[in-house]
């Protein structure tokens, strides 16, 4: 806007000079309590006095108003058109100069996308009484007078079809005690937020969400949990706010930083970190400058040596290589008795250790912290059965934990000793998402081993490093070779890297598992060898060539559903499990599992959401963290029941356990007869088939295929490409991350 805009005969500075209470400021104690109650008014937008697209502020003069005819409004607020019916929220205010007007805390215009929000928030659930059905009839009934009708004439909607008397009173004093949230929850759910982000958003602004959402939209996205910058963007540009405000540079740069983190990244170098977000957002690298310093001085990111972090991760992985060097100084108690511990476990084990083993354990039992790498068929799990027995010998109490329910689950079989998820040892509390087990609240335990700590990001390995006393000692257990965790960084990988924490590598395979060709191929993959497929019918590896994915596809299917069972006995659903490189394409995850489930599961009662069929016997996975349910990301599970009405379905998750999801909650799932080989970190199975395809080229690396064969144990099909294995196979650095873990460590051990 220029320096000034006419408003008739009035100038907008001598304008605004008269509307000095009209500021947009806090509220006051007393206008916090007045805004709990606030006045709700729906009219028709008869001129429009003032706006500035500077600063969203505007007056305008609403005709049709209940009561009282004509008002003006003024605030800051979306741009509304000559004729738009709108609905607005605030209070009445006298202005020593121009009289009676009412101050806008939100305002939504009435428009048919209004409507479609309106009817998604009806049918939530939110309001009792009004579901899918209902909702649908009340917007189609009164149209752009539904909201007036709530607001002012609730009796009108017993004329519904098959509306009772009963269920429109329930409606009616639902919705007056929604009232108060009401414009916020429409708009949200305008622009497609579930009642249940709708819900978070009030919560954590309170009687400011409104003016947050309409003023500040970009503040959702670095401040509310499931609210993504896409979205916090196109609310803000349908509230008219400038692609070049500052605060949308910021929270671009949280973007690209929350995608790196996704990526598995702790940081990024700020050259570009810029360059990426300046891209996306389509504005001059000086304004993403200016967002990092301003996001800086906020405490948002930390600038370290010209990295960028976000504060949390800055925090977690300092704190990390802290709760090491804390651990690694303090004193180690000697166990006494310590061979003849060994010896007595070789006894009852009827094994004979070989050294690098040996090694492994008295390492464990004279170090406060050890780390135990190696691959498959190199006896990490006859070192972590020796271990707790030595330990167990000495009278120290000992815990056994790991990333995810399924690697605690074997780590329990393994050693016929208890052991949990790490979430659980440190009683993770969902409602506060924090952890029990802390530094002031220790672990009762003197030991703690932890197996498959290639599953364990900077974050948890910060709340679980922090939760061990300085008098206890850690044995971290893991596969430094697999792929790192899904979350970011590479925790197992830096320690070892960092040659501060005593290390030990074990690089012998026995004899037993020699004879594997599923353990043989895994360290041929290691170095870079093409892997041979067994010619045996009773073999356990095979490398089937196909080039083209739409034969690889069918082959497949072939593999799962007929030539496996057959031959090897294996249950087509819960003992094969597939896994490809990723999602898209005729191999990946999303064509193979609507193949499979035709094919293994062709006519069961289901439900359909967002295009995906789900029904009983179908094999489903958890893709995101549920701590209430308890139930993780990567967890497979099999539906046992289905409402198709309702669209709720109940899923059996281990041997016993039953989950219910609603309709709400299902975007958590997804079929999986094939997973990506990401999501299969951890797991085991008895039959596992790889698609490798030059149409995969971009997410191909050596620790992928490696990881993707490691999950066999009775047999192994890789349906691959000989040019895309010689790719996989060539590349190394595909997995590379960046942190500083390793860094800290060694200066801490320099200190």
């Amino acid at each position: 806007m220029s320096g000034q805009t006419r408003l008739g005969s009035v100038t907008w500075r001598a304008w605004t000079r008269t509307l000095p209470v009209l500021a947009v400021s806090p509220p006051t104690a007393a206008e916090a309590r007045l805004a709990r109650v606030p006045t709700t008014l729906t009219g028709e937008v008869e001129r429009i006095t003032y706006e500035s697209e500077a600063t969203s502020f505007r007056v305008v003069r609403v005709g049709q108003v209940e009561g009282k005819g004509s008002v003006v409004l003024v605030g800051v607020f979306p741009a509304v058109g000559t004729g738009t019916r709108v609905r607005a929220t605030g209070d009445y205010v006298v202005d020593s100069r121009h009289g009676e007007q009412f101050k806008v805390a939100t305002l939504v215009p009435v428009a048919p996308d209004t409507l479609v929000g309106l009817e998604k928030y009806l049918s939530s659930g939110v309001i009792k009484g009004i579901g899918p059905a209902y909702a649908k009839r009340i917007v189609q009934a009164f149209g752009t007078e539904t909201l007036d009708v709530l607001d002012n004439d609730p009796g009108r909607l017993h004329r519904v079809s098959g509306l009772g008397a009963k269920r429109a009173e329930s409606i009616q004093r639902a919705w007056a005690s929604q009232r108060v949230m009401s414009n916020v929850m429409v708009l949200l759910s305008t622009h497609g937020a579930s009642p249940a982000l709708a819900a978070r958003i009030v919560d954590k602004y309170g009687d400011r969400a409104a003016q947050v959402v309409q003023q500040s939209p970009y503040r959702l996205a670095m401040e509310v949990r499931g609210v993504g910058f896409k979205s916090a963007d196109k609310m803000a540009k349908s509230l008219g706010i400038a692609g070049d405000h500052p605060e949308r540079a910021q929270a671009g740069v949280m973007h690209v930083l929350g995608e790196l983190s996704d990526q598995g990244h702790v940081m990024s170098d700020r050259p570009s970190l810029v360059e990426r977000a300046s891209q996306m957002l389509e504005v001059d690298a000086g304004h993403v400058e200016a967002a990092v310093d301003a996001l800086w001085a906020s405490g948002r990111v930390v600038v370290e040596d010209d990295l960028v972090f976000t504060a949390k991760l800055h925090q977690a992985e300092s704190s990390v290589a802290g709760h090491l060097d804390r651990l690694l100084e303090a004193p180690a108690t000697e166990l006494e008795g310590l061979d003849a511990a060994i010896a007595s476990f070789e006894r009852h084990a009827n094994v004979a250790l070989a050294p690098l083993q040996r090694e492994a354990i008295e390492a464990a039992a004279k170090r406060k912290v050890v780390v135990i790498t190696g691959g498959p068929g190199t006896g990490k799990t006859t070192i972590v059965r020796a271990v707790l027995s030595v330990l167990d010998k000495s009278g120290l109490r000992v815990a056994l934990s790991a990333p995810t329910g399924r690697a605690a689950k074997r780590l329990a079989e393994a050693t016929a000793h208890e052991a949990t998820t790490i979430h659980r040892l440190l009683e993770f509390e969902p409602r506060t998402r924090s952890f029990q087990r802390n530094d002031e609240r220790p672990l009762d335990a003197d030991a703690l081993i932890v197996d498959e700590a290639s599953m364990v990001d900077i974050s948890l390995a910060d709340a679980l490093l922090g939760a061990v006393g300085s008098a206890a000692r850690v044995v971290i257990v893991g596969d430094a070779d697999q792929l790192p965790s899904v979350g970011p960084g590479a925790f197992l990988r830096d320690v070892i890297a960092s040659g501060v924490v005593p290390t030990v590598r074990l690089d012998e395979i026995f004899r037993q598992a020699s004879e594997s060709g599923i353990v043989a191929n895994a360290h041929h993959i290691l170095r870079g060898e093409k892997p041979e497929g067994s010619d045996a019918p009773e073999g356990d590896f095979f490398v089937i060539p196909r080039s083209d994915p739409v034969e690889a596809a069918m082959l497949i299917r072939e593999l799962v559903t007929r030539r496996i069972p057959q031959r090897f006995g294996l249950n087509p659903r819960d003992d094969v499990q597939v896994l490809t490189p990723m999602h898209r394409g005729p191999a990946g995850t999303i064509a193979l599992n609507a193949t499979l489930q035709e094919a293994l599961n062709p006519s069961a009662a289901c439900i359909t959401h967002r295009g995906v069929k789900l029904g009983i016997d179908d094999k489903v996975m958890q893709t995101r963290n549920d701590y209430e349910r308890e139930v993780f990301n990567g967890d497979v599970g099999v539906v046992r029941a289905v409402d198709v009405r309702e669209k709720t379905i109940t899923v059996r998750f281990d041997e016993n356990r039953l989950v219910d999801y609603e309709e709400s909650d299902l975007d958590v799932l997804t079929l999986a007869y094939a997973t990506s080989i990401h999501k299969s970190q951890g797991s085991e199975y008895p039959a596992v088939v790889v698609p490798l395809l030059t149409a995969h080229f971009v997410m191909l690396s050596r620790n992928l295929l490696y990881t993707a064969v490691t999950r066999a144990k009775r047999l192994c099909c890789l349906v691959a490409d000989p040019r895309a294995l010689g790719v996989a196979l060539g590349e190394t650095r595909r997995e590379d991350r960046m942190s500083k873990l390793a860094d800290r460590l060694r200066a801490a051990g320099r200190a």
